[in-house]
């Protein structure tokens, strides 16, 4: 039985057909693209599960590719890991904003690759498994099934990652989590961030929400928790 449809999109052809062996060994089909115009026709025609996408891009950079796969609601859906050299803060900071569901940086073992693909992708099998849930909690109601927050009826726009996040929290009003308990949470294990970028996520959620942004209290030298 075919499994699942792997798209890599980067300029290095070295990497691409480095990427493309360990992949295709594992049983995957994969396609490529050394664009980031490319790479968006090719994942609006091919609807592939998972994208491993490069940020520094001639043309269309990566962030911009993300930005346009999050557009369309055909693509929206995709999962997309950030496989790219760039190692600063910033980047990484970025990436999660934007809510990519892995990053990855050259060089990399394969095998650590292919291990974030299959941690990557079984996460998306239990999502989509998971019974949906509508939460509310204080002026919020949280849908999981359509990924929306409204706050006294007025929907609010957050990215993937501040979704996530939140929905973790209101799951357990009351539970103090650690920085790292949040990221396994959202990520998986061993999720290569700082405490920083947590920490730049939670304020833009509380500045999102408003006045409701509040009931995510800050438990100094733990961590995070939303008031019972």
């Amino acid at each position: 039985m075919a499994r699942e449809q792997i798209l890599v999109v980067d300029d290095e052809e070295d990497i691409r057909e480095l990427i493309s062996y360990n992949l295709i060994n594992e049983g995957y089909q994969v396609t490529t693209a050394a664009s980031g115009e490319a790479g968006l026709i090719k994942a609006r025609e091919k609807q592939p599960d998972l994208i491993l996408l490069d940020l520094m891009l001639p043309g269309l950079d990566g962030l911009d590719v993300y930005r346009e796969l999050k557009k369309k609601q055909g693509t929206s859906h995709i999962p997309v890991i950030i496989v790219t050299a760039k190692t600063e803060d910033i980047d990484i900071i970025t990436g999660l904003e934007l809510g990519s569901d892995d990053y990855i940086t050259k060089p990399f073992s394969p095998r650590v690759l292919v291990a974030r693909v299959k941690a990557v992708l079984r996460r998306k099998k239990y999502e989509e498994a998971e019974d949906t849930r509508v939460l509310k909690i204080h002026d919020m109601v949280i849908d999981s099934a359509r990924h929306e927050v409204f706050v006294n009826g007025e929907s609010k726009a957050l990215t993937a990652s501040e979704f996530k996040i939140l929905y973790f929290l209101a799951r357990r009003p009351g539970w103090v989590f650690t920085r790292d308990q949040i990221i396994s949470a959202i990520r998986g294990e061993d999720y290569p961030v700082t405490d920083r970028s947590v920490d730049v996520q939670i304020v833009g959620l509380r500045k999102k929400l408003g006045t409701s942004g509040a009931c995510i209290e800050t438990v100094r030298g733990v961590g995070y928790r939303i008031r019972e």
